[in-house]
């Protein structure tokens, strides 16, 4: 072969290693625990510390309250807040990445009345097939167009559907499968209910229990999909195409604090709850096939910090403990972190977790506004640096490209990565 096939054969590869790299850096964020669903981000190469300056902020804006996260596609950021004046309304907005500019929102009423912790929305945006998808605090749930935020089909859960709004308002994030978008607004007959996600109708309604706080996620083991549920009275298996149970295990909680997301690994469901500890559902070859396999309550108390899941161990919140890991399962306590070097310890410690790619690094932003680089490994915890970019926050963050989107109750802003 000619010399000349060897060079650009060499031109090719080099502009796929090019491209594949700039994939990588560019990894939307567009729903609840990123693109995956699993707290999982294919970064751009980060130092092992951060700048002794710190890092750079490249905007900031004024934002009203809320616990929602951010979800990042494109150059579109999407998040929920509520303005304190002059109605009680809930809004949806969409800024610029760039440069933090509005370029749409959508206001609503939105009464939250004697709602505990009522400052603003708790649910994140999902963004999909150039439409954004939202689940207000009282049910209000709309599907936007995502370039100019036109009201493609919108539903009053608490107004048409008498749903029972939690204590703390309703929290889940809309999850996809296939032509459905499914939201968890406790409604009657309707602890989860699946919608059209192009026309807004209803496609089908299922389990009788109350509304908690977590999100739901789609599985599949041995070839069979399933939505997998978390509400206050069981944790469910349904079958996503029309909602059929295909199996319940009991775990009533109190308080109705079923909040951090189930995670699913190895053919076993876990939940951790921050009153009653955590179980794990070891499922069966066929679809209704489903057993407790372990429960732990001295060590995998978790209330809001959604655990991770690596390589057979488990990294999870513990409410007085603080980090700990798990021998996925066996059930086996590798270490605790006593300490608690990564978030404060207190009445709700909060952090938020996510994987930097396939290694064993994580990113993590805590509840004082710490972005904390570590690895997390079966040995214990392995913190390389840390700097503050925001006031107190329990607001999930997005990553993408090269920065990290970060709100509280008063400001939403924009930090740079990487150099």
């Amino acid at each position: 072969m000619s010399v000349k096939f060897f060079k650009q054969l060499a031109i090719a590869a080099a502009l796929m290693m090019g491209w594949g790299l700039l994939a990588a850096q560019a990894e939307d964020w567009p729903r609840w625990r990123g693109p995956q669903g699993d707290g999982t981000w294919q970064a751009p190469e980060l130092p092992e510390r951060w700048p002794e300056t710190g890092l750079q902020q490249v905007w900031k804006q004024p934002i009203g309250g809320g616990y929602g996260g951010i979800s990042v596609v494109g150059d579109r950021l999407y998040v929920m807040d509520r303005p304190t004046e002059p109605e009680q309304v809930e809004r949806v907005l969409c800024l610029n990445c760039t440069t933090g500019e509005k370029m749409w929102e959508h206001i609503y009423a939105a009464d939250y009345g004697k709602l505990e912790y009522g400052n603003g929305p708790r649910a994140t945006p999902t963004v999909f097939e150039n439409r954004v998808y939202t689940f207000g605090t009282l049910g209000h749930t709309h599907c936007f167009d995502a370039d100019d935020g036109t009201v493609i089909w919108s539903h009053d859960f608490l107004g048409n559907d008498d749903a029972t709004v939690p204590e703390w308002g309703l929290s889940g994030s809309p999850v996809i499968w296939k032509n459905l978008v499914i939201v968890h607004p406790g409604a009657n007959g309707g602890c989860y209910v699946a919608l059209d996600r192009i026309t807004g109708a209803e496609v089908w309604r299922s389990s009788d229990d109350p509304a908690g706080y977590g999100t739901p996620i789609i599985i599949s083991h041995n070839g069979n999909e399933q939505l997998v549920c978390w509400s206050p009275r069981h944790i469910l298996g349904l079958k996503p195409a029309d909602g059929t149970i295909q199996w319940s295990i009991p775990y009533e909680v109190q308080y109705d604090v079923s909040i951090a997301t189930p995670i699913f690994r190895d053919g076993i469901v876990f939940v951790t709850g921050y009153w009653h500890g955590a179980k794990a559902i070891e499922l069966g070859d066929k679809p209704d096939e489903a057993k407790l396999l372990w429960e732990e309550n001295r060590h995998l108390r978790g209330l809001m910090c959604q655990p991770l899941y690596r390589d057979g161990y488990l990294y999870s919140l513990d409410k007085n403990r603080g980090l700990v890991c798990f021998q996925f399962r066996e059930c086996e306590k590798m270490w605790t972190d006593d300490k608690h070097r990564m978030t404060p310890r207190g009445r709700n410690p909060q952090a938020n977790l996510v994987w930097l790619g396939d290694t064993n690094r994580v990113i993590i932003l805590n509840a004082e506004g710490d972005l904390i680089l570590s690895r997390l490994t079966p040995e214990g915890y392995d913190e390389q640096s840390r700097t503050n970019i925001i006031d107190r926050t329990w607001a999930h963050p997005a990553f993408a490209g090269q920065h990290v989107y970060v709100r509280n109750d008063n400001e939403i802003l924009c930090v740079r990565l990487t150099d």
